[in-house]
C-alpha cells in the first residue's frame, strides 16, 4: 500500500484551483471520492481562506482513505500535490507564500476480498450479514455491520455488556485478500435491576413505573427497554425521555437503568382549518392538560364548526370532553372517559341533536396494531321535514387500527387499516343491531425517495339488524365531499326512504379513492386523483334507492415539516350533488 503521510498544518496564503482525477475509477466509486474530499467540500462551502484549504489538502488522504477501504480497497496510492509538491511533505517552514493549483490523483486499486471471514461467538439463532463470508469484497462497513450484530445478538438474549475482543484483520496486497478474525466477549447474562428516575417535577415516581412497565427482575432485553420508553412518550407528558444502562452491573447478575425524563408543558391547545367553495369553512379548537392529577391523566375539550357558508349544507357544532389515564390495568391499556354533543344540520331540512357518554378501553398491542372497545349511552333529537323523530340507545363500539405507513402526515410506502364493529341496543322505537365501518390506505413508491407515489383508499359501511328508520341517524352513511368524493358537496348523496322530499343517509356504502403523487422539487409537489362513492339501502352497488357519483382533479402539495399542505381542485363527473369546479385547501394529505 502506498500513500504519503500528513504533516502538521501550515499556513499558506492564497488558493485559485482544485483538480480532482480518479484514473481507471468507475463512475460510482469516482462520485464517492469526490463527496469523501475535503478538499472538495471546502471548495463548495466558500472556504478560500489559504490556511483552510491547506488543513483540508492534508486532511485529504485520510478522508479519501476512510472511503476506499470501506469499498473494499486496500492498496491505493493518493496524492495531493500543492503546486506540484506533495502536502505531507512540504517542510514547516517552507510553504510558499501563494497556492496557485492543488492536484488530488487517486489510484484506488483492486477490491480486496475476504481471505477468512471469523466472528466468534456468536449467540444462537444470530444471522451475520452475508457480505461477511470468504471470497465477498471485504468492505469496512461489512465488518463493523457483522460486529454491530454479532454484539446486538449477546445483547438480545440478555447479555448486555457483550464488546468486540481480540481482533486481526491481516491484509495481503500480493493475493488481494483480507483476512478478518474478530472475537467477541459476551460477558455474563444479566437481568433487569432497579428503575432510576430523576428530572420529574409534576409527575409521580409511582405513575412513571406504572406506565413504563418496567421488568425489573426480568432477563436483560433492550427491546423491553425501547418498549418501556416509547410507553412513558406515548402519554405526551414528556418532552424526552432517556434511558441509559449502568456502567457496570451488580453483584446479583441485575443492571440497573438510569431514567431521566423532561416534562412537557402541562397545557396546550391547537387550531385547525379546512376551506372548500362548496363545503364551506370547518373550524376547529382544542385544549389539554396533558397531567392532570400527577399520573399522566389526559383532560381534552374539543369543539368543532363545520360547514360555514357552505352552499348546500347548514351549520354544524361539536363540542366534546375527553378524560384519560394511561397504564389501567396493564402498561399499554389506557381507559377513558367522554362525553359529547352536536348539532347537525344537512341544509335540506334535517337537524340532529346529538348527545352521547361513554368509556372505553385501548389495548396498544404494537407500535402499530390498536384495539379499542367501549360502551356508550346515546340519544338524539331529528327534525326532518317528514316529522320529528327520537333515538336512544346503548352501543359497544369495538375497534381495530393497524398502521403501516412509513409517515403518518405524508406517506409513500405502508398500507393503514381501520375496523369498526359497534352492536347497539336500541329502545323505545329504536331497533336493535349493528354497525360496520372499514377504512383501508395503501401506498407504493417509486424511484429513490420516492418521487412519485400511488395512494388508495377503500372505504365501507354498513347496517345490520334495524331498518332505516328506526337505525340512529348518525349512524346511517352518506357520500359527497373531502373525505369521500371531491367535486361534490359534503353529504349531497343519500337515499330517499323515509319520504319523497326528505334525504337521509343509507344503511349501505361503499367509496374509493386514486391518487399519483408526484415530487417535482423539495418542498413542491402535484396530485392527480379520482373518487367515487355509492349510498344504498339493500346493497351496495346498483341499489334501485341509492346511486353512485364520481369526481376528478389536481392538487398541489407544499411540504413542510408538519405536513404538506394540500390545495385541490376537483370537479364532478358523474352523479348528484356537484356544481362546476371546487377548491379545497387544508394540510395533510388528503387520506
Amino acid at each position: 500500500m502506498a500513500f504519503a503521510a500528513a504533516l502538521a498544518p501550515i499556513p499558506v496564503v492564497a488558493q485559485d484551483k482544485i483538480s480532482f482525477r480518479t484514473p481507471g475509477a468507475p463512475k460510482d466509486l469516482a462520485e464517492t471520492l469526490r463527496r469523501a474530499s475535503a478538499l472538495l467540500a471546502a471548495e463548495s462551502e466558500g472556504r478560500n481562506d489559504p490556511q483552510d484549504i491547506f488543513a483540508a489538502a492534508q486532511a485529504e488522504y485520510g478522508a479519501l482513505l476512510a472511503a476506499l477501504y470501506a469499498t473494499g480497497r486496500y492498496a491505493p496510492v493518493i496524492h495531493v500535490k500543492v503546486d506540484g509538491q506533495e502536502a505531507a511533505n512540504i517542510p514547516a517552514l517552507s510553504v510558499p507564500r501563494s497556492i496557485r493549483q492543488v492536484v488530488v490523483t487517486v489510484e484506488s486499486g483492486p477490491v480486496f476480498a475476504f481471505s477468512k471471514a471469523e466472528l466468534v461467538p456468536i449467540a444462537p439463532k444470530t444471522k451475520l450479514p452475508s457480505g461477511f463470508a470468504v471470497g465477498k469484497p471485504a468492505e469496512t462497513g461489512v465488518i463493523r455491520d457483522a460486529v454491530k450484530v454479532g454484539i446486538d445478538g449477546w445483547r438480545s438474549v440478555g447479555y448486555a455488556k457483550a464488546k468486540p475482543g481480540t481482533q486481526s484483520l491481516v491484509v495481503d496486497v500480493p493475493q488481494a485478500e483480507l483476512s478478518a478474525a474478530i472475537a467477541l466477549e459476551p460477558g455474563r447474562q444479566l437481568r433487569f435491576g432497579k428503575f432510576m428516575v430523576t428530572g420529574e417535577q409534576r409527575m409521580r415516581p409511582d405513575r412513571i413505573r406504572a406506565i413504563a412497565g418496567f421488568p425489573e427482575g426480568e432477563i436483560f432485553d433492550p427491546e423491553k427497554l425501547t418498549k418501556s420508553s416509547d410507553r412513558l412518550r406515548r402519554t405526551g407528558v414528556f418532552r424526552s425521555v432517556s434511558m441509559i444502562e449502568a456502567e457496570a452491573p451488580n453483584p446479583d447478575g441485575t443492571l440497573n437503568i438510569n431514567t431521566t425524563v423532561v416534562e412537557n408543558l402541562p397545557r396546550s391547545y391547537g387550531f385547525g382549518g379546512e376551506v372548500s367553495t362548496l363545503d364551506g369553512v370547518n373550524l376547529s379548537a382544542y385544549w389539554v392538560h396533558r397531567n392532570l392529577w400527577g399520573g399522566g391523566e389526559r383532560l381534552r375539550f374539543d369543539a368543532a364548526v363545520e360547514n360555514v357558508g357552505a352552499q348546500d349544507n347548514g351549520v354544524d357544532y361539536h363540542i366534546g370532553v375527553t378524560l384519560e389515564r394511561p397504564a389501567t390495568f396493564t402498561p399499554d391499556t389506557t381507559l377513558s372517559y367522554s362525553a359529547n354533543a352536536a348539532r347537525l344540520d344537512d341544509g335540506d331540512g334535517e337537524i340532529i341533536d346529538l348527545v352521547t357518554a361513554g368509556a372505553s378501553l385501548t389495548q396498544f398491542v404494537s407500535d402499530n396494531l390498536t384495539l379499542r372497545a367501549g360502551i356508550e349511552l346515546r340519544a338524539q333529537d331529528v327534525t326532518d321535514d317528514s316529522g320529528k323523530y327520537q333515538y336512544y340507545n346503548l352501543a359497544l363500539p369495538l375497534g381495530l387500527t393497524y398502521d403501516g405507513r412509513n409517515d403518518k402526515f405524508n406517506p409513500s410506502k405502508g398500507y393503514f387499516v381501520a375496523a369498526g364493529l359497534t352492536p347497539f341496543v336500541g329502545f323505545d322505537q329504536t331497533q336493535s343491531g349493528a354497525r360496520v365501518t372499514l377504512d383501508a390506505r395503501g401506498y407504493k413508491g417509486f424511484g429513490a425517495d420516492a418521487p412519485v407515489v400511488l395512494a388508495g383508499r377503500f372505504q365501507l359501511g354498513s347496517i345490520y339488524g334495524a331498518e332505516l328508520i328506526h337505525t340512529p341517524r348518525d349512524y346511517l352513511f352518506y357520500s359527497g365531499g373531502a373525505g369521500t368524493v371531491r367535486g361534490h358537496a359534503y353529504q349531497s348523496l343519500g337515499v330517499y326512504v323515509i319520504s319523497p322530499e326528505q334525504q337521509t343517509g343509507g344503511t349501505k356504502f361503499l367509496a374509493i379513492s386514486a391518487e399519483i403523487r408526484a415530487r417535482v422539487s423539495e418542498k413542491i409537489g402535484v396530485v392527480g386523483f379520482y373518487d367515487a362513492g355509492a349510498v344504498g339501502v339493500d346493497q351496495f352497488i346498483d341499489d334501485p334507492q341509492g346511486g353512485w357519483q364520481s369526481g376528478a382533479g389536481i392538487g398541489l402539495r407544499y411540504l413542510t415539516g408538519f405536513g404538506p399542505i394540500r390545495v385541490d381542485l376537483a370537479a364532478p363527473i358523474t352523479g348528484v350533488g356537484g356544481d362546476g369546479v371546487q377548491l379545497y385547501v387544508g394540510i395533510g394529505q388528503a387520506f
